[in-house]
């Protein structure tokens, strides 16, 4: 048995894994001492790990479409309050209290160009 169950299996393993399924159900004289090993219980672990993956497959698609959407109606939200931003700029005025309300900056809060002087003279 494999030490670290945790962690997938390489696709490639699985693949050997599904060959040797195949050889070993051609044999027609298989019968193993452990019944655990039989053929019947080979070919349903190998339909059951078949339909999880299936399942994993589904989830994995959901989950990315439901983030999709998420990022989606993020951008929208983003794009809505940069515009509602704008639009108070464009009715109070860059200078007004409505525009410090919101994070911003008032225009009289930035300093001013000062004129550098010639040194040396």
């Amino acid at each position: 048995m494999a030490k670290d169950q945790s962690r997938r299996l390489r696709p490639a393993l699985l693949q050997t894994d599904q060959e040797v399924l195949a050889a070993l159900l051609a044999f027609p004289d298989y019968t193993p001492s452990n019944p655990e090993y039989r053929r019947e219980a080979l070919q349903a672990a190998w339909q059951t790990m078949q339909g999880k993956q299936s399942l994993e497959v589904q989830a994995l698609a959901a989950a990315k479409a439901a983030r999709d959407e998420a990022n989606g109606s993020e951008w929208r939200f983003h794009n809505l309050m940069l515009a509602a931003k704008e639009q108070v700029i464009a009715q109070y005025g860059r200078d007004s209290a409505q525009v410090q309300a919101l994070g911003l900056r008032r225009k009289s809060e930035y300093r001013g160009r000062t004129r550098r002087t010639a040194a040396g003279g």
